[in-house]
Order: structure tokens, then C-alpha cells, then sequence
């Protein structure tokens, strides 16, 4: 039996709560079938002064995603960085791979790239979400091209970080994708009248959700807008909006306030452990991600998991990500009035299209993180022919 290649991954997960600690538990769990893998996570993420919620931990009591993991990068401590480079040049995997998601991380991981060994720095992988942040200054830029000088090839997750690394760098692209996050099933869903008379809904009420972390580019007081356009001609449509505020949530409930939405919006501001996360979807008729700016989004990765149509503008990837009045519908610009426009479609259509049925056939023809483990091995082939 031939030996698996190995690849080391350094990157966030459990038991931290990120988007990013979701998706490398999910690409270990699948990678691990056909390769040897390690995940090195860290030990020190954020400081705490650096972190906008109230803990950085998945404090979840069950629906747990794990991948086991070894704590060792501290992204603060410079001694620490060349203690994990020793580490990796002692294991010698076929690729030693990062993942890039912030330009904070950029001294840290230029920092273990320069220790590691002439052969390794030819191994390294960079997985790329994003390449640069949503709200990036010229200082993010200087970190990012910093960080990701020594990489020797990319993974992007969608097509348009693809062509801003093409931008940045004459290196290798390879692509991918965020998988569907179908773990936060449950079996034991209630009725559905009853899930929605907790949030104060009727059983035949209209319910749009928004759903995940709340920050300026994510659009709600767009949607909150939009949504006071579309509650004014549909008094049976509610919204609900879940997640915890990275920013001061008061002018959100100043608008709810102003456009006289309180008896339509049901907000909670927290993040949602794993267990309860299916108690929002299950009730939603609808997604909306009504963002003014994104690559692609763990949120429609979640929606699509629970068979669920999208309202998206079109941002990054996300546009790619439907099929219009099938699996949702595509919002042309983050616009108030676009947005109300293509709510008023879904409202229209939402009995008539089989949504779930149409998302299902998506997937089984679309989802092309399934292939994941093929393209490292093409990463592996490519890193073998300038290597060895």
C-alpha cells in the first residue's frame, strides 16, 4: 500500500468558534480519507483587546464538528514562530499549507514561512477565503503581501479571490469551494407552529431570516429598509435577525424604532451555539444576505444545508452560488429598493417553486468541494514536479 502523502495545515479549530475553524474541520474530515493529516491550531488567536465578541471559544454542548489538533502557534510571539517552523521542518510533509483569511496573521505567518527549510518553503499552500478584509486599509494591504510572500502556490475559494490573487501574484491557482454545512441538523425539531410562536410569528407567516455576525458590510440596515418597503404591503412577512453585533447594535434599534418594524423583527443579539442553530433555520422561509460587500459566505454554505432559498446581492461569489428563481434569487446591487424588489419575488413565487427540490439538485450537480480531495492531490503533483 502506497504511503499518504502528509500535509500539515496550520489554522484555527475547535475550540475556536470561527468561520474558518468550521471549514478546516470540515477539509481535515474530508481530506483525511485519502492523506495524512495534521492540524496545527493556535494556542493564542486574537488578543482578547482585538476581539470585538464576547469570547472567541464554540461554547456548543453538543452538534460539535472536531478534527483533532495540536495548540501550538502563538500569533503574537515571534520566538513561538520559529518553534513551530523547527516542528514542521522535523515532520517534512508534501505540503504545508495556512490559511489566509486576515492580514493580522501576516507577521505571524511570514514569520514561520522564513524558519521553515529551503525544501518546505517550496511546500507552502496558502487557502485563501478572502485575500484581502471587507473593511481593508492600506495597512491590511502592506500585512497581506507581507504574509503571503512565501507562498509557493494558492487554494481559492471562489472565483473572485482567485482573480485578485492573479493580481497580486505570479504563483499557482488552484480552486475549491466552502462545503455545505448540513451538521446542524437536528432530529428532534418541533412543530413547526410552535418554533414559530416562541419568536411571537403565526404558523402562516412569512419568515425571512438574517442570520451570523453583524458588521457594516454585512447590509442590515438594508435590509431593515428593504424589509419596512416589503412589511408595508405584506403585514403576514416577519424578520428575523440573529447574531452577535460586532459594532454598537443602537442605530440598528434606532431604525427598527424609526421605521416602525418592532411588531414585524425579532432581533437577538448573540451567537448561536451549534445545538440551537437549526431552531432559526427550520422556521425560515427564506435566507437574506443582503451584504454590500463578501467572497462567498458561510451563511449560504448553512442555508443551502438546511434546503433553504436565498436573497443575495451580487457580491464576490455569491451570485455564482444561485440559480435565479430556483434556489433564490440575486439582488443586483446592495440597494434598498433592489433588495425589496427581489423579496417581493420570492414572496410571489414561494409557494409555487420547489426550492428544496431545486437546491438538492444544485448540489448534487454543483457542489465542488466534493472534489476537494483531487485537487490536493493535483497540489501534491504540482509541488512534487518543482521540488524533487
Amino acid at each position: 500500500m502506497a504511503k499518504k502523502a502528509k500535509i500539515i495545515i496550520i489554522g484555527p479549530g475547535h475550540p475556536y468558534r470561527n468561520g474558518q475553524s468550521i471549514y478546516l474541520t470540515h477539509l481535515c474530515n474530508k481530506l483525511e480519507s485519502d492523506f495524512d493529516i495534521e492540524l496545527i491550531n493556535y494556542s493564542l488567536l486574537y488578543p482578547n483587546f482585538l476581539f470585538p465578541g464576547k469570547t472567541q471559544y464554540d461554547e456548543s454542548s453538543g452538534q460539535k464538528i472536531f478534527f483533532p489538533n495540536k495548540r501550538m502557534v502563538n500569533s503574537l510571539n515571534p520566538l513561538n514562530w520559529i518553534k513551530v517552523a523547527r516542528y514542521i521542518n522535523n515532520q517534512d510533509p508534501d505540503i504545508v499549507a495556512f490559511d489566509w483569511w486576515h492580514p493580522f496573521f501576516g507577521p505571524c505567518h511570514r514569520g514561520i514561512t522564513s524558519f521553515l527549510n529551503k525544501k518546505l518553503k517550496k511546500r507552502v499552500l496558502f487557502i485563501t477565503e478572502n485575500v484581502i478584509s471587507h473593511e481593508a486599509n492600506s495597512l491590511d494591504k502592506l500585512l497581506t503581501r507581507w504574509g503571503l510572500k512565501h507562498a509557493g502556490c494558492f487554494l481559492a475559494l471562489s472565483e473572485s479571490v482567485e482573480k485578485y490573487l492573479q493580481t497580486m501574484f505570479r504563483k499557482k491557482i488552484f480552486r475549491s469551494a466552502l462545503p455545505i454545512y448540513d451538521f446542524y441538523k437536528t432530529d428532534a425539531i418541533s412543530a413547526r407552529e410552535t418554533d414559530k410562536a416562541q419568536f411571537g410569528f403565526n404558523d402562516q407567516d412569512i419568515v425571512l431570516l438574517f442570520f451570523g455576525l453583524v458588521r457594516k458590510y454585512k447590509g442590515l440596515d438594508l435590509l431593515l429598509e428593504a424589509f419596512a418597503q416589503v412589511s408595508g404591503k405584506h403585514n403576514n412577512v416577519k424578520l428575523l435577525v440573529v447574531g452577535e453585533f460586532y459594532e454598537d447594535p443602537q442605530p440598528y434599534l434606532d431604525l427598527i424604532n424609526k421605521l416602525q418594524l418592532n411588531g414585524s423583527v425579532h432581533l437577538e443579539n448573540r451567537y448561536v451555539p451549534n445545538e440551537e442553530v437549526d431552531k432559526y433555520f427550520s422556521i425560515a422561509d427564506c435566507v437574506v444576505l443582503p451584504y454590500r460587500s463578501a467572497t462567498q459566505s458561510g451563511i449560504l454554505s448553512m442555508a443551502y444545508g438546511f434546503h433553504k432559498p436565498v436573497v443575495v446581492t451580487a457580491v464576490g461569489e455569491l451570485p455564482a452560488l444561485v440559480e435565479q428563481g430556483k434556489t433564490g434569487y440575486v439582488v443586483a446591487k446592495p440597494d434598498v429598493q433592489e433588495i425589496s424588489n427581489s423579496i417581493e419575488e420570492f414572496i410571489d413565487q414561494y409557494r409555487t417553486v420547489a426550492f428544496s427540490e431545486n437546491i438538492s439538485d444544485y448540489l448534487a450537480r454543483k457542489d465542488i468541494f466534493q472534489n476537494v480531495n483531487s485537487v490536493f492531490e493535483q497540489i501534491v503533483g504540482y509541488i512534487d514536479k518543482g521540488n524533487d
